[in-house]
């Protein structure tokens, strides 16, 4: 008896070591921390299926009475579907072990529907372009009922295949780089100087973004009807004055306001303006929405705001002193909106991608706010001075239709922006400059009175102000043409930083180095380099729409002093933070900051930006740092420099500490 035993344990061991043989038992994490209704509970395992597949095997025993259902798209029922958070993964079609079979549903007015009963088990293949990863991520979707309740769920799985964490390609954080302590102490420490001429020159921009929207037809009008009203309701001189100052000071808040909510975004995520600002979809609609307002600005359509918004506010307008005249100030932001909105888009798209992000938001808007108030409080104190006010009439149109051939020529830099990121090729540096060509002859011919549009006037008289502009726009399309030519003609250095960089060219491949240069892009293969040729590495932290970055490359780089200094004693390595190229599925990770925060290290963009923000506490670009081979810092970074002559001091700072050490 006790031999029939051994026998039949022995027995049962074989069988259970032969049914786990190419099976491993995997380290699966599901994520519950979203309550669910759903009383499933699944198991998941996976099996090598080749070199570089493997099969995910789901399983799970339903409760009495419960089902989940199967594939219907008459019900928009999308039955069990798994999503991988690599878009990379080539997955085959679920393949189940049961049957599904019909029932009578209470939840679909008892129509007969497929469902899974009792027991649940189903697989499906992947295929990886890389190796097998160290670890997996998915999303398991189904939807299930019990009696009439209907319920959808979602399950977070991170299925660990080698029972150990990946690895990084590199050590994101260099202990030898201290950025307090280079080998020597010359260069720009501090950019705040920098950053300061930055959010006044946006200041300024703002305001002269401002004085352009007071020429539309939604403000001009405006103006002498608003203060005619503060001046006459006024019992006093004084009294009318004072409301008048009010009311701007009004819209010059409200413009400030609006951009408060970035600086807590910013605060949250130092890098979260620059991923709005590089998002490939936000560019895209961008694009649209510029387009949209373009046509609207050719007299297509109008364009308005609600009218329950508006007249909601117009509507408290007379509640009280200081708040009714609070009210007229928002109302006014909101009637104009079709005039303002596409300036206001640019003003925001511009200040996101620039170094300063949320600050340079701010003193943008308070420009233009300052801008849009400064009429009112100054006809207020003059009012005789609304007698040489120009007429409301067709030059007010045309304005507008200037703005929308303006709007069209930036709607496609957005665009460009999105084809940079994602590697399109679709808007090479020719064809963009192209664009601007037409968009820059269609609106001298406009001016010059060769085109009309919906709202202009038969025959309006072309004054020799227009002529004048009419040249002005003539002249710089012509400056464009050479942009076209495979020349040294062709960088167009008064744009530079609006088209595409001059390697992104239809008349060459693109070029891994800018300029021709000695380069890399990536770190470790600059490093490897720098080693080769004993020669300091010159790290580059830039962005395919960096405006400032195509700046430094085509107005300080290109300079002959600067060019022959970069190419003969540095190795240059590239780091777009803004590249949406996923890495190796093998080679993304999860990073712990400094600041004990988990990052998704799922990008290149990811990686070169976590990098720059670790390792060198910045999170703007561009932004230029020097290191030996042993990866220690040789003098202090620096960041957007126009001055050709400082950047060869710093250049030669470097080189100096390189020889030193």
């Amino acid at each position: 008896m006790n031999n029939f035993k051994i026998i039949l344990t022995t027995i049962v061991l074989i069988l259970f070591s032969l049914s786990t043989i190419g099976q491993q038992k995997s380290n699966v994490i599901i994520d519950n921390s979203t309550p669910d209704e759903i009383p499933v509970t699944w198991t998941v395992n996976f099996e090598k299926s080749g070199e570089k597949q493997i099969t995910i095997l789901f399983k799970s025993t339903l409760p009495k009475e419960w089902h989940i259902y199967a594939a219907d798209p008459s019900e928009d029922l999308t039955g069990p579907e798994i999503i991988f958070e690599d878009s990379s993964i080539q997955n085959g079609k679920i393949d189940f072990k049961e049957k599904s079979h019909l029932i009578v549903d209470p939840v679909f007015e008892n129509r007969r529907k497929n469902v899974y009963e009792n027991e649940i088990t189903f697989s499906q293949l992947i295929s990886f372009g890389d190796s097998l990863p160290s670890a997996l991520k998915l999303l398991l979707k189904y939807e299930a009922a019990s009696g009439i309740n209907f319920y959808t769920s979602e399950k977070k799985i991170k299925i660990i295949l080698n029972q150990k964490e990946p690895t990084a390609i590199f050590s994101i954080l260099k202990p030898t780089i201290n950025i307090d302590h280079p080998v020597n102490s010359c260069g720009i420490k501090s950019t705040t100087t920098t950053k300061s001429k930055s959010l006044f020159s946006l200041f300024f921009i703002g305001f002269l973004g401002g004085l352009i929207a007071l020429l539309t037809p939604c403000v001009f009008p405006m103006i002498p009807l608003t203060v005619s009203f503060f001046t006459k309701k006024a019992k006093s001189k004084k009294d009318g004055v004072s409301n008048a100052f009010l009311y701007g000071f009004f819209i010059f808040l409200i413009y400030v306001l609006l951009s408060l909510p970035f600086h807590f975004l910013d605060s949250i995520n130092p890098e979260f303006l620059n991923n709005i600002s590089t998002n490939v979809y936000l560019n895209v609609l961008f694009f649209i929405v510029f387009i949209v307002f373009a046509l609207s600005f050719f007299g297509l359509y109008e364009i308005t705001l609600p009218a329950a918004l508006s007249s909601g506010a117009d509507s408290k307008a007379s509640s009280g002193n200081i708040l009714g005249i609070f009210f007229m100030a928002l109302t006014l932001a909101l009637v104009s909106f079709s005039c303002t909105g596409p300036i206001l888009g640019s003003l925001l798209a511009g200040s996101l991608a620039s170094d300063g992000g949320a600050m340079q938001l701010t003193f943008g808007m308070g420009g233009f706010g300052l801008a849009l108030a400064f009429p009112f409080a100054l006809f207020a104190l003059f009012p005789n001075w609304l007698q040489s006010l120009p007429k409301s009439g067709g030059w007010l149109n045309t304005v507008k239709v200037v703005l929308g051939f303006l709007e069209v020529a930036l709607a496609f830099k957005f665009l460009s922006q999105a084809d940079m990121v994602k590697h399109w090729g679709i808007l090479k540096r020719e064809i963009f400059i192209g664009i601007w060509i037409l968009v820059g002859l269609g609106l001298t011919l406009y001016l010059l009175g060769k085109i009309k549009f919906a709202h202009d006037s038969p025959n309006q008289k072309i004054s020799n102000g227009r002529k004048m502009i009419a040249l002005l726009f003539g002249l710089f399309t012509l400056y464009l043409i050479p942009g076209v030519t495979n020349t040294s003609w062709a960088n167009l250095k008064l744009i530079s930083g609006f088209p595409p960089p001059l390697y992104y060219s239809i008349y060459q491949k693109q070029s891994e180095c800018v300029l021709g240069l000695s380069c890399a892009k990536d770190y470790e293969a600059g490093l490897a380099l720098s080693k080769a040729e004993n020669k300091p590495l010159l790290i580059d932290f830039t962005g395919y729409a960096c405006v400032n970055c195509r700046r430094m490359e085509e107005n300080v780089w290109s300079e002959s002093e600067v060019f022959k200094l970069m190419k003969e004693n540095f190795i240059i390595v590239s780091l777009y933070v803004d590249d949406k190229k996923p890495l190796p599925v093998s080679k993304q990770f999860t990073y712990k900051t400094k600041e004990g925060f988990d990052k998704e290290i799922i990008t290149y963009g990811d990686l070169w930006a976590t990098f720059e923000t670790e390792n060198f506490a910045n999170n703007a670009q561009p932004f230029y740092v020097i290191i030996n081979n042993d990866e220690v810092l040789l003098n202090n970074p620096i960041g957007y420099t126009p001055d050709k002559n400082e950047y060869i001091k710093w250049l030669k700072c470097g080189l100096d500490a390189f020889k030193q050490k």
